[in-house]
């Protein structure tokens, strides 16, 4: 069986600028929930076990059953549990809409959300959970779970935008005033529909099945969700998770709070393909993901990532190549603080606001990178625990003129280089468009002309690639109709991923990195 890990969390925030709940901080209003390992109350009585009160305890959590075979789902032997490690967890269930505010501790367990099925369509089922020094930790699936609550948005691909307002969601997360909060998570892999499964001819593999439950996030919302700080805004919440962090099905919104995220995969994810926004308008949010699943990137939308406020800190996995900050339809970067890396550079949209991307010539070791102006003065800091080659920033103080990059007392030079920050895309041969006349986006390719591809160039084993892998590199020079804008080569053989900037050859690395207005991007930092 795979265990849960409790994981330390070494993040930025913690350096004792927060402390735990005073005497002086007035109790949120709302029902009280207080956990504990013996006896849960619900306003001061003993919670109930009956399934019609608002607040009730039961052992049924989802999870992924150990002893199945393909049939049953997607997960690995060591994501399956035993019946026993399942029934030691108590769920506490919220099912009439509502505010609660949950305190406590509770050391093998769940807080579950869910109003019925047809809360998605009902604009009154709305349940604000008040986070107040509540201490979980749920070592077979999410630790908070929100199922069904109102939805306020569409998943309509069609129709979809970067520009969402989630303000109406189902789903609100506060983390009072004061508090201090520990959500320590596991995960559910996929389990299909019994009912759903179609199988192959020899009846060995799943050729078909519809997703009953799958749970990627300690702390997970199958709704549209909105986190939010109290009035002073001082509460922490901190995240440990074995996959993947914060998750939402469709859009997460933060405007304020503390959040610390330490997490084995993506520590944010918001997953509908095309359609979902991860907005951040405030807040302090720190992300390192550890590695232990091999993989994982700081932030990652399956649709778009805006950032209009806040302080944003993300450390992708150190040994993959994955990304600090990461979008499928684009990043926009329109205020607050970034301060993001990772080992592969996704595409930065228009923004409001100045940004650099910086490009190291090897991976970096962990320390403090700074960032000065000409007057000497501080502009962003960051303190890295994993290694990157990529690190990105942002300011609003991050203005046009020189600047100076220091690892510790260590200053940096390097070149900038010629396009955008994202690579410049290579003229198309003859045939071939971009989809909508739009630059493709890492990890997308343009759409197949019909015909065959261009002379010199095959495609791998009959197939188009995929995954953002290109077609095998032809002997000699680029086939007819494809070349590299001025200034830009080749890497040895592959492409790096996120399409790597290369240094244009009359530029001349310096210490000295001057920043333009919108995107700046300089390459072979050391």
């Amino acid at each position: 069986m795979k265990k849960f890990l409790s994981i330390s969390i070494s993040l930025l925030l913690l350096a004792g600028v927060f402390s735990a709940c005073s005497k002086e901080e007035a109790v949120p209003e709302g029902t009280e929930i207080v956990l504990s390992d013996s006896d849960i109350t619900v306003d001061g009585e003993k919670v109930t076990s009956d399934k019609s009160g608002a607040v009730y305890v039961t052992n049924d959590i989802v999870y992924y059953e150990e002893g199945h075979d393909f049939t049953y789902g997607e997960g690995s032997e060591e994501e399956a549990h035993s019946k026993d490690e399942a029934d030691a967890h108590t769920v506490v269930h919220i099912s009439k809409a509502g505010t609660y505010v949950l305190s406590g501790k509770l050391s093998k367990g769940q807080v579950a959300i869910d109003l019925g099925e047809d809360a998605e369509t009902d604009p009154e089922a709305k349940v604000n959970l008040i986070l107040n020094n509540a201490d979980i930790t749920c070592e077979v699936a999410p630790a908070i779970i929100f199922y069904n609550v109102y939805e306020c948005c569409e998943a309509d691909e069609d129709a979809a935008t970067k520009d969402v307002d989630t303000s109406k969601a189902g789903a609100n997360v506060t983390v009072a005033d004061g508090s201090q909060n520990n959500i320590n998570g596991s995960y559910v892999a996929k389990i299909y529909k019994s009912d759903s499964v179609v199988l192959s001819e020899d009846g060995k593999e799943v050729e078909d099945a519809d997703k009953l439950h799958k749970y990627d996030g300690a702390f997970y919302s199958k709704m549209s969700m909105n986190i939010n700080g109290g009035e002073k805004g001082d509460g922490v919440l901190n995240i440990n998770a074995e996959n993947e962090g914060l998750d939402s099905e469709l859009h997460l919104t933060i405007n304020s709070g503390n959040i610390n995220i330490v997490s084995g995969n993506d520590g944010i994810n918001t997953n509908e393909d095309n359609v979902s926004v991860t907005t951040i308008n405030g807040g302090n949010l720190n992300i390192i993901v550890n590695g232990s699943t091999g993989e994982g990137d700081g932030i990652d939308s399956n649709g778009w990532l805006v950032i209009n406020g806040g302080n944003v800190t993300t450390q992708a996995c150190a040994t993959s190549g994955d990304a600090g900050i990461d979008s499928d339809k684009g990043i926009h970067i329109n205020g607050g603080t970034v301060f993001s890396t990772g080992n592969m550079l996704d595409r930065i949209s228009e923004s409001k606001q100045n940004f650099a991307v910086f490009t190291f010539a090897q991976a970096q070791e962990n320390g403090e990178f700074l960032l000065k102006n000409s007057e000497n003065k501080e502009i962003i800091k960051g303190e890295v625990e994993n290694k990157f080659t990529y690190l990105i920033v942002s300011s609003p103080d991050l203005a046009e003129g020189d600047y100076s990059l220091f690892k510790g007392e260590t200053k940096l030079q390097g070149a900038k280089t010629v396009g955008a920050a994202n690579g410049v895309a290579p003229q198309m041969p003859e045939g071939m468009t971009l989809p909508e006349g739009e630059i493709p986006q890492d990890g997308h390719r343009p759409e197949k002309p019909e015909g065959e591809m261009p002379e010199g160039m095959t495609r791998p084993e009959g197939e188009f690639p995929q995954g953002g892998q290109r077609p095998e590199k032809p002997e000699g020079e680029l086939p007819e109709g494809m070349t590299f804008p001025e200034g830009m080569t080749r890497p040895d053989g592959e492409m790096h991923p996120g399409n790597r900037p290369q240094q244009s050859e009359s530029a001349e690395t310096s210490d000295v990195f001057k920043i333009t207005a919108g995107e700046n991007c300089f390459v072979s930092v050391k």
